[in-house]
């Protein structure tokens, strides 16, 4: 069935979960480009800022499983709409804390609520895209990650320069507020949307399987039983840990390593995280294009996150690279592939199960995934306060990076094992 060229209800739609991931990332990179100014002001090492991930990183995790049965439960319109309010507060209340503690517990808040996110955004694309355009709508709703992790940069130093950190949480978090209204205005689901043609409407259910059993309420023994339960679950074990660690620590290794200001806007994380653009929405485009080929969704999506996960291994080899710009386009196709890796992974699980599974699942792996990353950011701190005493910080970042390296390539490896075994 060819797409209507009448009504595009769908991309608008679209438009709000992109502009929510943005403003998602946006919040979540202010720490980031705030470390070496936060790090003075409360006198962290490197220990110290680790715990202070960790506090994120573990709430997400919980998050992740609790906010996606959550959205099941009460829908995209309102599960969305509360993790949002909730994740905005949070981040406006990094600005008013005094105290490593207060510090804690405002990223446990902020990340608790933003693992809504993802959740809600899947299901959101499961309810308005056929399944061969939910890659690319994925790649294009997930790219607003990227954009946000783009204006970090180029706003937080303004606004530091300008009022202060304090005041840097609290602008970039009152972002979200403004959201809100827009997403509580024109949101819904096809069915209920007025303006939406008959024609857009069946072009949207015309792969989706219509199932009594698709309402009723679903225990996790259930989900756990399905394949890609376990291989999404799986893929964001082996790499959410890392792309924690391309979004919290980057600044800091530009800083430490190469002695660049973070006061200022810095073009280096400003290329890497403008890649990630292309990463995203060409992951998605990359596997929609080979269905419409007559490709099999699954050999689709197989083929183009093996490609992806290829780009990532050269940042393997950083300890050889002493030249800033060089490290640079290595570091941005890694954090580029990580964007196309994640579009296609999360869309696996639209492409298997019905609409009211898929926020269940993508919490699960979700929360699997954060549990990594629970552990990664203190075996970071460790590692480069270690190295950082012995005056030879680089080296310990080489070793992060040669983790990094490998951590994809085998997760699709593993993938591959699961879905060639017998169903659960």
């Amino acid at each position: 069935m060819q797409a209507p060229q009448n009504r595009n209800i769908r991309w608008w739609m679209l438009s709000l979960v992109f502009l929510a991931t943005t403003i998602n990332y946006l919040d979540r990179q202010v720490m980031g480009l705030l470390k070496p100014v936060l790090e003075k002001e409360f006198s962290w090492d490197e220990k110290d800022y680790s715990y202070i991930v960790m506090a994120f990183t573990t709430t997400y995790a919980i998050g992740y499983m609790a906010m996606g049965r959550f959205i099941d439960k009460v829908g995209t319109k309102i599960g969305y709409a509360v993790s949002l309010i909730v994740w905005s507060l949070a981040s406006i209340g990094h600005g008013l804390v005094k105290s490593t503690i207060g510090f804690i517990i405002a990223r446990s808040t902020l990340g608790i609520s933003e693992a809504g996110n993802f959740p809600a955004a899947i299901k959101s694309v499961a309810e308005w895209f056929p399944k061969k355009e939910r890659a690319l709508a994925t790649g294009i709703f997930n790219s607003g990650a990227t954009v946000g992790a783009i204006l970090a940069p180029l706003l937080v130093p303004f606004i530091l320069g300008h009022y202060g950190w304090r005041q840097t949480f609290v602008w970039i978090g009152a972002l979200g507020m403004v959201w809100i209204i827009l997403w509580w205005k024109f949101y819904a689901v096809p069915e209920k949307t007025k303006n939406l043609s008959k024609e857009e409407l069946q072009y949207i259910k015309s792969d989706q399987a219509e199932k009594a059993e698709e309402k009723t309420k679903i225990p996790l023994s259930e989900l756990l039983k399905y394949k890609v339960t376990w291989s999404f679950a799986i893929g964001k074990m082996l790499t959410d840990p890392i792309w924690y660690f391309f979004m919290f620590w980057l600044p800091a290794y530009f800083s430490d390593v190469f002695k660049m200001d973070l006061t200022k806007p810095s073009l280096p994380l400003i290329i890497i995280y403008s890649g990630t653009t292309i990463g995203s929405i060409g992951g998605g485009y990359l596997s929609s294009f080979l269905i419409k080929k007559g490709w099999a969704i699954g050999r689709a999506r197989s083929i183009t996150m093996l490609l992806f996960a290829l780009m990532v291994v050269p940042v393997m080899f950083s300890k050889y690279v002493d030249n800033m710009w060089m490290i640079t386009i290595i570091i941005a196709f890694a954090t580029a592939a990580h964007q196309g890796w994640g579009a296609n992974l999360m869309t696996t699980v639209g492409d298997q199960l019905p609409n009211n599974y898929v926020s269940s699942v993508i919490g699960f792996g979700g929360m699997l995934g954060s549990a990594a990353g629970i552990i990664f950011p203190l075996f970071i701190g460790i590692v480069l306060d270690t190295f950082k005493k012995s005056g030879n910080i680089n080296g310990g970042y080489n070793i992060i990076f040669f983790i990094a390296g490998i951590s994809y390539v085998t997760a699709w490896g593993l993938i591959k094992i699961i879905n060639r075994k017998k169903p659960v």
